[in-house]
């Protein structure tokens, strides 16, 4: 039982949840998810299990695509709406459509981002929100992400919609409360759904409750965003050994695959060699 399987997470359910669940329903330790998300959010969840979590942190790499609520007037501690209210202003109606498209349009590409505090960013080997929760002041550094696209899809009163694909580690929640910010208001978010991760869609996801061993996508397929590369069976032993590979071709990172089974990913270095990074066998 080594790959993936896609979960559309119910709203509630924290990421760790669905581990659990699954773990039971499978009869396997051996479970994890890659890109966490919030129990308000729902929606693409990547579960890798055996094998399949030595791949995790390239899943992890993977773009994102998200459709978003924003609700203008009230800011909260979480920038969700399960958190306290820390301000509020009266929003002037109706919005202007322009305006709200323009402000969109000024967060494509690479910003700064501050993460918010309710976060399961580490500090000090503790993750923000337990930090948080305790009243502690939790200082978060900004961060580079990449907003691909950033494009309206209603306005319904003080709401904005909006769908967003993104880098890794963007937070959304942030987001929308900068967006909130740039027109003038405080703001939160009243929903978030996440539908697309790499080449996997919401689409093709199944509930936790109906999941089964024939739904495990091989790691090979898997890892669609890498170029593969083939190995013989004397490379087959060597990749196994951890030995480096002379692959006459220039793209940074290759998964190693032989007869279906993904071995291990390779990158490029200073050498002109292929290294391991992750043995996946």
């Amino acid at each position: 039982m080594d790959g993936i399987v896609l979960v559309d997470k119910k709203i509630d359910w924290t990421s760790r949840d669905v581990v659990n669940k699954l773990t039971r329903r499978l009869g396997t330790k051996k479970i994890g998810h890659t890109g966490t998300l919030d129990p308000f959010a729902t929606g693409l969840l990547v579960i890798t299990i055996g094998k399949g979590t030595k791949a995790g942190q390239f899943l992890e790499a993977m773009d994102k695509t998200y459709i978003a609520t924003l609700k203008l007037g009230k800011s909260t501690d979480t920038l969700d709406f399960t958190g306290n209210v820390t301000s509020e202003k009266e929003v002037k109606l109706p919005l202007d459509k322009v305006e709200v498209k323009n402000v969109l349009k000024s967060f494509l590409g690479e910003i700064e981002q501050i993460p918010p505090k309710y976060s399961a960013i580490k500090i000090n080997g503790v993750r923000a929100y337990e930090l948080a929760r305790n009243g502690e002041e939790v200082t978060i550094p900004s961060r580079k992400v990449t907003i691909h696209e950033l494009e309206l899809i209603d306005i319904k009163d003080d709401e904005i919609s909006f769908k967003v694909h993104c880098s890794k580690g963007t937070y959304v929640r942030t987001l929308g409360e900068d967006i909130a910010s740039k027109l003038g208001y405080p703001g939160h978010l009243t929903s978030l759904r996440r539908i697309q991760v790499g080449d996997f869609k919401i689409e093709d996801a199944l509930d936790v409750n109906e999941i089964e061993e024939k739904d495990i996508v091989p790691i090979t397929s898997a890892l669609t965003n890498y170029k593969k590369y083939i190995c013989s069976p004397k490379e087959t032993e060597m990749v196994k050994n951890g030995v480096k590979l002379k692959i006459n071709d220039t793209v940074d990172l290759f998964m190693v695959s032989q007869e279906g089974e993904a071995l291990a990913i390779y990158s490029l270095n200073k050498d002109g060699y292929y290294h391991t990074v992750r043995g996946l066998f």
